[in-house]
């Protein structure tokens, strides 16, 4: 009997060992009747799945997450003005412009109707006395602000009869019939009575044969003349110092500014010196003046 027992006792430790053998949970110690949690593994990041890997309800596979960018917020940039007039325009607006700025100031030549480098310095002059922004180009704001600081302009000031602006005439020029001739803006201005009748482009002596400046008479007309001095012909001539006298030259239409005469007073438009000659009388007033 003891030896069944014996052999009954052996069969039931082998039996535990090979469940001890076999990774069979056991019994936690100091825990009568209760059974311990299996142990686990801890995850590792490679096994543990992204939220957003879980697959869509759709059963599509996930989008990648997209990252939110932060607001840019709205452009507070203020848009360029629409541009009326500019570099290269060519139109009877321009010389509108060209007139208007003539009137303040800005602009120093006869209108021709192109918009150009002299014509943007104008307009830049101008928007800096109005305190616009400097771009040279006529944007609306510019085209109002000039309408209202100047007047609307005459056809003689769109098309000026000379091409350098006339200034302001000389005390002796403003009463009786002058021919008021001014070195400082090469121009001659037919006055009657201080308004001024008819304007032309003039030129002078050189340094060697100047003309001469002072408050003279016409002394004689003459419609064909030639200078035995100098054998040029000179048309047109009305003389009031001597041998000086305003007259038509060919050479100054051809060559401008580039030439000079011996002393007379050039004119280079032979049409409105033909309509100047047929006014003036021997005895008009004559003054040369800076």
């Amino acid at each position: 009997m003891k030896r069944s027992s014996s052999v009954i006792r052996r069969a039931v430790l082998a039996a535990a060992s090979v469940a001890l053998a076999t990774g069979c949970t056991a019994q936690a110690a100091g825990g009568p009747g209760g059974t311990a949690s299996p142990t686990k593994a801890p995850p590792t990041a490679s096994s543990t799945p992204a939220a957003t890997d879980a697959p869509t309800e759709d059963g599509k596979a996930p989008s990648p997450t997209a990252t939110t960018a932060e607001p840019t917020g709205t452009s507070t940039a203020t848009p360029e003005p629409d541009v009326l007039m500019g570099d290269g325009d060519e139109s009877e607006q321009v010389r509108e412009l060209q007139a208007r700025l003539r009137q303040l100031g800005h602009f120093h030549r006869a209108p021709t109707g192109f918009y150009g480098t002299m014509t943007a310095a104008s307009v830049k002059a101008f928007q800096g006395k109005q305190g616009l922004p400097r771009t040279g180009s006529v944007d609306d704001a510019t085209w109002q602000g000039l309408l209202g600081a100047s007047r609307k302009p005459t056809a003689d000031e769109l098309k000026p009869s000379t091409t350098n602006q006339l200034d302001t005439p000389d005390a002796r020029c403003m009463t009786g019939r002058v021919l008021c001739i001014s070195k400082e803006s090469r121009t001659l201005a037919w006055m009657i009575d201080g308004k001024v009748v008819s304007a032309m482009d003039v030129r002078f002596g050189s340094e060697n044969t100047p003309t001469r400046e002072g408050t003279f008479t016409v002394e004689r007309k003459v419609r064909q003349d030639w200078s035995r001095l100098y054998h040029t012909p000179m048309p047109l001539s009305m003389y009031f110092s001597r041998g000086q006298a305003v007259h038509y030259s060919s050479d100054f239409a051809a060559r401008g500014y580039n030439g000079a005469s011996h002393g007379c007073v050039n004119v280079r438009d032979k049409v409105k010196l033909t309509a100047l000659f047929d006014q003036v009388k021997v005895g008009d007033k004559v003054v040369v003046h800076w």
